[in-house]
């Protein structure tokens, strides 16, 4: 099966997240967006038929926004996703409802920007994929930067990946978008919510979001003073920080092996310790260090405690050396085998520091062999 083009980036173990586009872009919408995004989810952009790089034959006259949603589940099971974080502009959003309402076990959560329900009635689009049908995509490009844009502002790359789409793919499009309306089936969307308006949206303004919001049980609406309908193309910080704070503050993912390595008792600790001065790298480990490295199965937790135990040795860490040896034997590693790790130490790392190590790591025994 021919796929939809995509890019991907983050890293293979972080939480799933795919972002969908606009009718008339490719995924260099969320060039702003998606690096920043990747720091702690697995990103994955795709183009719409006929956009981008994605084979105009993927849809057809008559096309429906559930038959762009096929696609997209499609495309995620080529990838090995089965559950995954979706956020979409205009079309894109609206991909994301139906999955929502159609397909909720394989959403965590759904961010819907600059988009609607239903898009004013079928026939300005039925009026508009005539048009494109007949002219082409050329005269529409023209005035794209008005319909996608608040102010002078422009991205040509966009203008361009517009005029250079396939003109049958895009009214395909439009076709899905004049059929699309899930106003009565909005109270059934569980997963959490997040609605982004852009106050100057002429196509899908705040109005359209916050009747979503209304709808949809425990929603969130967002709106952005300045944003037009490409809000992440022209507000992407503004998208960025409601996207963060959607997706969810402290890496979950992370914060849970974190706690099956550490212990509760001891993240308990490091969390009632945390300040906002130091909340920024408490986020970094849970999400880098506990969320991706940890979580790789290239390596088994065994082999990673033994590698973090010499890797404290040879730095002359040892207050974090008697955590990771709590933490080793957590994991399984027995007395012995902890030992036989410090003994290589004293070779690679010197017999001073396997000295030290042995006596932190023999504290930490006894005082284990003293609680059993």
């Amino acid at each position: 099966m021919t796929l939809l083009n995509h890019h991907a980036e983050g890293s293979a173990s972080a939480p799933p997240l795919l972002l969908g586009p606009s009718l008339g872009t490719s995924y260099a919408l969320w060039d702003a967006v998606a690096p920043e995004l990747s720091i702690s989810h697995r990103v994955v952009r795709w183009d719409l038929p006929g956009h981008g790089g994605s084979a105009a034959g993927l849809i057809e006259a008559g096309a429906t926004v559930a038959d762009l949603a096929a696609l997209v589940l499609a495309l995620a099971d080529s990838l090995g996703i089965e559950r995954f974080a979706y956020a979409g502009v205009s079309l894109g959003g609206a991909v994301g409802l139906h999955l929502a309402v159609h397909r909720p076990e394989r959403l965590s959560s759904l961010a819907v920007i600059c988009s609607s329900a239903h898009f004013n009635g079928s026939t300005p689009w039925e009026e508009r994929a005539a048009l494109v049908r007949r002219e082409g995509l050329a005269g529409l490009a023209e005035n794209a930067d008005a319909r996608w844009f608040a102010g002078d502002f422009t991205v040509p790359r966009l203008v361009r990946d517009h005029r250079d789409a396939d003109p049958e793919a895009y009214a395909a499009c439009c076709d899905a978008l004049a059929a699309f309306d899930l106003r009565d089936r909005l109270a059934e969307i569980a997963v959490p919510t997040l609605l982004v308006a852009g106050r100057e949206d002429p196509a899908t303004p705040p109005a359209h979001l916050r009747e979503i919001a209304d709808a949809v049980p425990r929603a969130a609406l967002v709106e952005l003073p300045g944003a037009s309908h490409l809000a992440p193309a022209q507000c992407p910080e503004a998208v960025l920080t409601a996207l963060r704070a959607h997706l969810g503050p402290g890496a979950p993912r992370g914060m849970a092996v974190r706690r099956e390595v550490l212990g509760d008792a001891h993240v308990d600790r490091a969390q009632a310790r945390q300040t906002p001065f130091t909340a920024r790298f408490q986020d970094f480990i849970s999400r880098y260090a506990w969320g991706e490295i940890w979580t790789d199965p290239t390596l088994s937790r065994r082999e990673r405690s033994m590698i973090t135990l010499t890797a404290l040795v040879a730095h002359g860490h040892y207050d974090e050396l008697a955590m990771h040896v709590r933490a080793a034997r957590r994991g399984g590693l027995t007395p012995e085998e902890i030992g036989a790790v410090l003994l290589q130490t004293a070779v690679y790392c010197g017999v001073p520091a396997a000295n030290s190590a042995f006596a932190t790591a023999q504290r930490v025994l006894a005082e284990e062999e003293d609680t059993v």
